[in-house]
């Protein structure tokens, strides 16, 4: 399997629109990706590692796919559309990783 990670910094001078990003872009991510997306979480941070310290990703968005192939051949016809709705929602740029499920 494979995950589709999208992290949102936290940044104090940034702004993050949950309302908008939960009710609007993730149902526009379900309906593009289709049966290719076998799953879909998403996480707001609270806190850092040590006490009082700030969460370091504001969001956390995780896409699993079935394989690498699958992930791009969906991504590459939706992937410019699924961006170019991220500034409806914030003014943060995402940072993406793609890894292999190993447990």
């Amino acid at each position: 399997m494979i995950k589709l990670s999208v992290l949102y910094p936290n940044a104090p001078d940034k702004s993050f629109d949950m309302d908008y990003y939960l009710n609007t872009h993730i149902p526009l991510v379900k309906r593009s990706l289709g049966a290719a997306c076998k799953g879909i979480s998403v996480d707001q941070g609270l806190a850092g590692g040590a006490p009082g310290s700030p969460a370091t990703y504001h969001v956390v968005c995780e896409i699993i796919f079935d394989s690498i192939a699958d992930m791009d051949a969906v991504m590459s016809q939706h992937g410019a559309t699924l961006m170019a709705d991220v500034p409806n929602y914030t003014n943060l740029q995402p940072s993406v990783q793609v890894s292999e499920v190993k447990l």
